[in-house]
């Protein structure tokens, strides 16, 4: 994980380059209401630059079925990751390509949630009726728009009447004092409830949640902190900005984060799949520090940069970090799907760009969403084989083998071999 991209940025060099085109303002699509669930799927995807409406037919279909066969979440930001700048001038919206995004969300049996990210430049220091994409996301709302955001925040829900769930900002972009050293809590916070108190005037089931931080770790921290383990040490200054954030906002219906099992300095500690423990070990401290609040994960990743990790080592790795987050009571947890434009390889994405074959971390994000909904209780499931993993409930449980040969384990009472990093389901009870 790199978060250089969200230190604050020299207003001076704000230039938008894109000319916007006027048009007129888009009547409301009108978007299927969400299916229908018994509980909360807990499991989702958050749409990037490039997803299933900029595919051909053929693959539209099969994206369409491959989310939605299993209705989970689905998240999509306002600016930016596939869609235009929202709102390019004062009182000139531009929805064309949220609509877009949202209307497939909708096809594809989507719990819809949206992300506040990014600002217009006109609320940035930069010129209305222009988008620099550069330092889209890189530079914050200047103060005195933190109310022309939260008008724009109003705007997208009447837009969208379906969505109930909104997250405020992405990573505290901006939002670095480089004078302190310090993430400027106080100025996101204030931009936050600004932010919560328009949303819930527009509807007051409208649940909203912050401050969607990155975590991060070292494995040889430079200075202490209240939160360490053999996976590496938290950075205080993260965890001081979430505490100053449940201290002074407004309110809220869920507290969000994001982060990766790497750490800064070493990668995975003590090993790739161990690492996927620090993930836990956040969870409970949020629950704890904010007496309880449903914790969301906005964004995780677990793979270091040029690993060379096979697709099936690479989905066995995600596996163990679902299971963390199911057994430390995770309500929502986002995947960042890494779709690309050309056909080829792509690395944990949900199906092959251009083709629409479904890729490995697809099924296993249906699986954990069918069988692992948020609130499901967990049952005690043993494995004789260390390097098996398992996750159970009373009708279903997984398996994974975090081990490159084969493995013969005995699990939840019967014999089981698996090949190397193989994913493995199986019915439990009746």
């Amino acid at each position: 994980m790199v978060y250089a991209s969200v230190r604050s940025k020299p207003r001076t060099a704000f230039v938008g380059g894109e000319v916007a085109t006027k048009v007129p303002t888009s009547p409301a699509p009108e978007l299927e209401q969400p299916p229908a669930l018994e509980s909360w799927p807990r499991w989702g995807v958050t749409h990037t630059q490039f997803s299933a409406d900029n595919e051909p037919q053929d693959v539209v279909e099969q994206a369409r079925g491959v989310l939605g066969r299993v209705p989970m979440l689905q998240n999509q930001h306002i600016m930016g990751w596939g869609v235009g700048n929202p709102e390019p001038s004062p009182g000139q919206f531009y929805f064309r390509d949220l609509d877009r995004r949202l209307k497939f969300m909708a096809s594809s049996r989507a719990v819809p949630v949206i992300t506040l990210c990014c600002a217009p430049d006109w609320m940035k220091g930069g010129q209305a009726g222009r988008t620099d994409w550069s330092k889209n996301h890189t530079v914050a709302p200047e103060p005195e728009h933190f109310d022309d955001f939260a008008k724009l925040a109003v705007q997208v829900a009447k837009q969208y009447p379906t969505v109930k769930h909104y997250m405020v900002w992405n990573e505290f972009k901006g939002f670095w004092d480089p004078a302190t050293n310090q993430w400027d809590a106080r100025g996101y916070t204030e931009m936050y409830n600004k932010v919560y108190t328009a949303l819930k005037k527009v509807n007051k089931d409208i649940q909203v949640g912050g401050p969607y931080i990155p975590v991060e770790s070292n494995a040889r921290s430079p200075r202490p902190s209240e939160l360490k383990g053999p996976w590496g040490t938290i950075d205080q200054r993260a965890l001081e900005a979430i505490e100053y954030w449940i201290a002074n906002k407004k309110g809220a219906d869920f507290i969000v984060v994001d982060g990766a099992s790497m750490t800064n300095d070493k990668g995975n500690v003590p090993d790739d799949f161990a690492a996927q423990a620090k993930f836990s070990a956040i969870t409970t401290w949020l629950r704890e520090k904010s007496d309880n609040l449903p914790v969301w994960w906005a964004e995780w990743y677990v793979e270091p940069e040029n690993s060379g990790w096979s697709e099936k080592k690479r989905t066995a790795v995600q596996a163990t970090a679902l299971m963390e987050f199911a057994r430390s009571g995770v309500t929502t947890a986002l995947y960042w799907n890494p779709q690309q434009k050309e056909a080829g390889e792509c690395a944990g994405c949900l199906w092959a760009p251009k083709s629409g074959d479904e890729m490995p971390m697809a099924g296993l994000l249906s699986g954990f969403t069918k069988w692992f909904p948020s609130g499901v209780a967990l049952a005690e499931v043993q494995s004789s084989d260390e390097r098996v993993k398992v996750l159970g409930q009373e009708r279903q449980v997984v398996m994974v083998n975090t081990s490159d040969e084969q493995v013969t384990a005995t699990v939840d009472g019967r014999q089981v071999t698996l090949a190397p990093y193989e994913i493995k389901w199986s019915g439990r009870g009746t």
